[in-house]
Order: C-alpha cells, then structure tokens, then sequence
C-alpha cells in the first residue's frame, strides 16, 4: 500500500505531538487513526492541511497519547510509573488500540516459551469446580454454585450467582456470553444449563430438555460447542432422559437428544470435546465418577455410536492405572488418556475396544499420592499436549509426544484444573482457590 511522509500535529488535551502518517497508518484501518486516511492511505484533506501548524485537536489524556504513539512508532510498550494501566487500557480502547497493546505485552501461545504473569486470589477459600479461558484473553472461575468473570485486564465483572445450585461445568459462547450447566434440586423444578451475559451476569436464556412432549427438569453436567452454532451438555433427568442433549447456539431451542444406552455411560460424563474434522462428539465418563470407564464418539447424523471404549473387564494392574481425563487427537487417530501418575495412554480410533497403550512418562509418583489428590486433566493446543499432575503442567510434542517442558507455582496447591485461550494458559489451584496466568513473552524488538 502506499504510505505518504507527511508529518501531521496532534493537540492532545493541551500538549502538542508531531508525528508522521506512516507511524499512524500501523494503527490499521480500523483503529481512530485509520479514519484519517481515504482509501489510498492518503492523509484526507481536512488532516493534511498546508497550513504547517494546523493541529488535530484530541479531548483525551496526554500521558496516555503519548504511550500508545511511542508503541505504534516501535512496537514496544513502555508504561511510566505515573500513567495508571487500567487508564491507558481506557485510552487504548478508545483509540481502537487493545489488541497493540496485548499484542505487545505478550506474543503469541507457545507453550514452550511460557512465563508466570501474575496470580489472581479467589474470593473463597476451598476447591474450585471449573476454570475456562475466553475468546479475548479473560477467563471465569466456577466455584460451588459462583461463576467469577474476568476480562483480560483482570477486572472482575459481577459475578454469576445460582443460589446454592452447583455448577458443574461453564463455556464460553462467544466473547460476551458464558453457558453454564447445573444440578438440578429436587422439588425445585430448576438446574439445567443456562445463557448469561459476561458483563452484567443476568440470565438471558434458560435450555430447556423435552421428553416425550414435556418439558423435563435436569441436571446439566460436562459442555461443548461446534462450530456449526451446537451446544452439547450431558444430561440427567428423573425418568428416562439420560443422555447428551444438542440446543441451537442461535434460536436457543433443543434440536436433538441422544438417549443413554443399557450399559453404558453418557449422562454422567465428565467431559465433551467436538471434533470437527469427523463431525463427532467425544463424551468421556471417567473414574472415580464411575467405577468403570467409558469412552465414546457419537455421529449425531447417524443417530448412533461410532467408536467406543471401557475398562470394564480389564485386569487391574499392580499400579491401578484408571483413566482420569482423555481427549481426542484427530490428527494421530487416537484417544490420549492419563492416569494418576501422569502416565500418557494411547487408544487406536480406528479400532473400537482397543486397548490402552501406556507410555511412561511419571515422576515415580506411585505410593506418593497426596490425601486429596488432584487428578491430572489434558488439554490440546496447536500441536502440543499439556497434562497438569499436582502444581505443575507438563507439554508433550513431536510425533512421539516427548515431554518438552514443564512448569509450575509453589502457592495455592495442586492445580484442580488449567485451560487455554486467548493466548494465555489459566491454572486453578485447590486449596486456595488462586489462579495462574502463563503467557509467551513477546519476541524481541530489533
């Protein structure tokens, strides 16, 4: 694109800045900035005034014009001790310059390259339930029957209150909107899964789950979401609507429902996981949820069962390896389990009631369980593996999933559960109900 050298003046709030429409154009087009540009990038003609002391006169703070000038010009932020954060965040979003800031106080996820940010302490002592990552670099906290709602600034909105009906799972709709899923008390006619809004907490919509032409309470448990509008929740009703339920993201209305099979486990699960290169829905139930194991990939077009795994039957080994999380990994054709001990397992998908292959990758942790453990969790991410064990997380990558680095915090206990998004990895811990926040340093300014 071609960029003009002409220097332009900005009188901001009283103090004078000179810079030149090349620095500005880095703002991009859809910044405050942008609009002083016609669609050749050319300053427009009330800017570039042949006057050489016309001024472009900006009601804002100056502290602040000057920061976020200084980080178009070379991509580095530098914030003085007198100019507040939470203030030049207001500035930049004024200016349409958020992202510029993000962007320049940490890169992209890597999760080899991660660094402990700063931790954040809950407002209640004890174990959380849930911790997710938000599309824009916040995250929200579930904790008994309280969701906590952060941006990315670590500002805490109100919070989501349910008045003693536990939570047992939230997700992310969108950057504005959290779903969350609850038990169901009985004689209340209440629990389910139900839309609200990040920033005030207000319920928006409640999904309702029909069986047989009547509308039935439940228990909403494990969540998930597709990239074709779905929201999945496994389900327990009092009669025969045990299963995973499938609403419409848009409309809100319930479109499907995948009934529980004798024998098998669905309603109960721990956890859901879309695939979207082969239209399924991984539901994993897992120990000590059950005392068996049950692993499965249903085709909501068919209507049935495609893939399916279970420990049932299987010898128990000196150690005790049960299945504490799993998660799907299309591109190897596999199910990646984990046990107590941190050992990776490895199911065939092109196989159904394969057996698990174990690789070895614990820290000789056998006989060493601490009273209340937190069992492991699994997350993918770009191509690596994590795997949280106690107060660390460990990354896996390469087509052997070779351990590649792991780190941890000494405050706050083990960690109960971690989750990645918005380029930022967030770990909550136990006993204190704190959390981490990891990100990638940004690459160095040459």
């Amino acid at each position: 694109m071609k960029i003009p050298k002409d220097r332009i003046r900005f009188n901001v709030g009283g103090r004078i800045f000179e810079t030149t429409s090349t620095t500005l154009a880095n703002a991009g087009r859809n910044s405050f900035f942008g609009a002083l540009f016609d669609d050749n990038w050319a300053l427009k003609q009330s800017i570039n005034d042949s006057n050489p002391n016309s001024e472009f006169y900006i009601d804002r703070n100056p502290d602040c014009f000057g920061v976020l000038l200084d980080l178009l010009r070379t991509g580095d932020l530098h914030i003085p001790s007198h100019v507040p954060e939470r203030l030049l965040h207001r500035e930049a979003s004024f200016y349409g310059l958020l992202n510029h800031v993000r962007s320049a106080k940490w890169g992209s996820f890597d999760g080899n390259r991660l660094h402990h940010s700063r931790s954040v302490t809950g407002r209640a002592p004890g174990d959380g339930t849930a911790i997710r990552a938000g599309p824009d670099g916040g995250c929200c906290v579930a904790h008994g029957s309280m969701v906590h709602v952060y941006d990315w600034m670590m500002e805490e909105h109100p919070p989501i209150n349910l008045d003693y009906q536990r939570v047992n799972d939230v997700a992310w709709l969108d950057s504005e909107n959290v779903i969350l899923s609850a038990c169901e008390r009985l004689g209340r006619g209440d629990g389910g899964m139900g839309l609200f809004s990040k920033s005030t907490g207000e319920l928006r919509y409640k999904f309702q789950v029909c069986h047989e032409n009547q509308l039935k309470s439940y228990t909403a448990g494990a969540l998930s979401t597709s990239s074709d509008y779905r929201i999945f929740s496994s389900c327990k009703g009092r009669s025969n609507e045990y299963g995973i339920g499938v609403w419409d993201q848009i409309s809100g209305k319930q479109i499907d429902f995948f009934y529980e099979s004798p024998g098998w486990s669905l309603g109960d699960a721990d956890k859901l996981q879309w695939l979207n290169g082969s239209n399924c829905l991984l539901v994993a139930t897992l120990f000590p949820r059950k005392d068996n194991c049950y692993i499965s990939m249903l085709d909501f077009r068919e209507k049935r069962m495609v893939w399916s795994w279970s420990d049932i039957d299987a010898p128990i080994t000196v150690d005790e390896k049960r299945v504490r999380d799993a998660i799907a990994m299309e591109d190897c054709n596999a199910v990646c389990v984990v046990n107590e001990y941190e050992d990776l397992g490895f199911i065939d998908l092109r196989m159904s009631g394969g057996s698990v292959r174990w690789s070895s990758r614990s820290r000789l942790m056998k006989g060493k369980m601490p009273d209340e453990p937190c069992y492991p969790k699994l997350a993918l991410h770009e191509g690596l593996l994590f795997s949280s064990m106690d107060d660390c997380i460990s990354v896996f990558c390469g087509p052997d999933w070779v351990l590649t680095s792991r780190f941890r915090q000494l405050y706050g206990g083990s960690i109960c559960d971690f989750s990645i998004g918005g380029d930022r990895l967030f770990a909550l811990h136990s006993e204190e109900n704190v959390f981490d926040i990891w990100e990638t340093p940004p690459p160095p300014i040459l």
